[in-house]
């Protein structure tokens, strides 16, 4: 039993796939790393140019009447945004005899609950005297504000009762007279009425005795108020060590701009949406990618002799494909000119050691790079674009490069060659543009024998490889019509064999 497996089955498009994301992320090191940097040299920096001010610390015992086991918090809340007023700051301001506005003031402290009775005052100076003195002055007055208030109600609370209790005697003294006003009489209603004034006058003064009892109550609990609220820890200034704040502030810039730099680096991928994998790749140009090269520049030096042999697995393996194709093969470049004309330069001059046939190298690539060169001895002839239409010897073999970057000029690519091979560099090229290349490719009758993977991630072990090409092929593959070869029959030629990958890193060279 065969199973088909094609590009549309649910195997090939998983629900959530963050692969592509993280490999996203991971080539985008240079972003977020850039970043954390940034944000550590910053975070140190800031600590060293905007050191903080001075500042002194107190805290203050606060005592409430409604002190609960249970409370919230709510009281001591309450303190701390009674402190944050213009009366406590200009109250503060007055004993200092400093003429600062007191919205000014208000700005240079602050006051946190540290439990429901507990309250930490922060004051910033001048120096470390002026902050120390502001602060007592500000302790002071919150003290002094916190008791003045408490006073004030029991006094008021104590003042209510009292005339509660005045209220009362008043109503006994009338009851006590329309008793001593009653004569003792034999009638039954008379004696009813007169014990209902003695059961009166009884609850009356109970609540004349209880009214004594509250109001004193009242004024004997104010003094446990004002003695319990009292600063605990007298004001003194707080020592800041610069290195510790520098390496404090620069831990917290570095994770920021961490951070910063990942989520930057996630959206601009999903945004961009460019494909970094070798399956994405080849499903999107719908070809298989063949070979594989690392980005040029200065790689490691344990890694040159392999990136050498690399370069000469897939020279060989193109030539061999050049050779075994009856139409011209032309190298068509993505996000990476300099190594598609390295390529085509390797290639040329393979295949002239190998057959001696002078090969001749088509610069087509935008700004004709390869052209300006300067060229050694024993290099490949190289020529600009207008080359492409010239005919040449019959002993000279051309090898056109050209580009399908945006701005190509899609018509004149089947003068460069009836097939090609696609130099891509991964994650250059939006997923809307690689099918773009691939329908333009497919509408202009061009073959596109297969994919060379410039700069890949290390890590990723997708398969580039389409099993099921023939049956997805793009449209415009399969039709190119027969040439005559003498015969009724159309050519039929043997397809190239596809390369095998080229490892670039240590793990895939196992």
């Amino acid at each position: 039993m065969t199973t088909d497996r094609t590009a549309d089955s649910p195997a090939a498009a998983p629900l959530l796939d963050l692969q592509p994301l993280v490999v996203a992320v991971r080539r985008r090191r240079r972003l977020w790393c850039s970043l954390a940097m940034l944000g550590l040299v910053a975070g140190g920096a800031l600590a060293v140019l905007l050191p903080p001010p001075p500042t002194a610390v107190t805290k203050v015992l606060v005592a409430h009447k409604e002190d609960q086991p249970n409370d919230t918090g709510t009281l001591i809340r309450t303190d701390v945004e009674l402190l944050r007023t213009t009366r406590i700051a200009e109250a503060a301001l007055k004993s200092l005899e400093s003429p600062e506005k007191p919205e000014d003031f208000m700005a240079d402290y602050r006051g946190t609950g540290l439990t429901n009775n507990l309250l930490e005052i922060t004051v910033s100076g001048d120096s470390d005297a002026h902050a120390v003195a502001r602060a007592e002055a500000l302790a002071d007055a919150f003290v002094a504000d916190h008791v003045r208030r408490m006073r004030a109600t029991a006094d008021a609370e104590s003042k209510a009762l009292l005339e509660q209790r005045e209220r009362t005697r008043d109503e006994l003294a009338e009851v006590n007279k329309a008793i001593g006003d009653r004569s003792p009489e034999s009638d039954p209603k008379a004696s009813a009425s007169l014990e209902s004034l003695f059961a009166r006058r009884a609850e009356l003064s109970s609540r004349v005795a209880d009214f004594d009892q509250r109001a004193a109550e009242a004024r004997t609990g104010t003094p446990g108020i004002v003695s319990g609220t009292q600063i605990v820890d007298a004001p003194r200034a707080v020592r800041h060590s610069l290195p510790r704040t520098a390496v404090t502030n620069a831990g917290i810039g570095l994770v920021l701009g961490l951070v910063l730099g990942l989520v930057m680096a996630a959206v601009g991928s999903l945004v961009a949406d460019r494909p970094v994998l070798r399956r994405e790749i080849a499903a999107h140009l719908g070809a298989s990618v063949i070979a594989e090269l690392p980005r040029r520049g200065s790689p490691r030096l344990w890694r040159r002799r392999r990136i050498r042999a690399a370069r000469s697995r897939l020279t060989t393996s193109l030539a061999r494909t050049v050779r075994g194709s009856a139409e011209p093969v032309s190298l068509l470049e993505l996000g990476c000119a300099r190594s598609a004309g390295v390529i085509a330069l390797d290639l040329a001059a393979a295949l002239e050691a190998r057959d001696g046939q002078e090969s001749v190298v088509v610069d087509a690539l935008p700004g004709l790079p390869l052209a300006r060169r300067r060229q050694k001895p024993g290099d490949p002839t190289v020529t600009g674009g207008e080359g492409s239409a010239a005919a040449g010897p019959e002993q000279e073999r051309r090898l056109y490069v050209g580009s399908v970057a945006p701005g190509t000029a899609w018509t004149d690519l089947p003068h460069l060659g009836s097939r090609t091979v696609l130099v891509v560099r991964a994650g250059h090229g939006s997923a809307a543009w690689l099918h773009t290349v691939a329908r333009q490719l497919a509408d202009q009758r061009v073959t596109v024998l297969g994919v060379v993977l410039i700069d890949p991630d290390p890590r990723d072990r997708t398969d580039g490889t389409l099993w099921d090409g023939q049956a997805h092929a793009l449209r415009g593959r399969s039709e190119r019509p027969a040439r005559p070869n003498g015969t009724e029959r159309p050519r039929t030629e043997r397809l190239p064999m596809r390369a095998t990958r080229v490892p670039d890193s240590d793990q895939e060279g196992r």
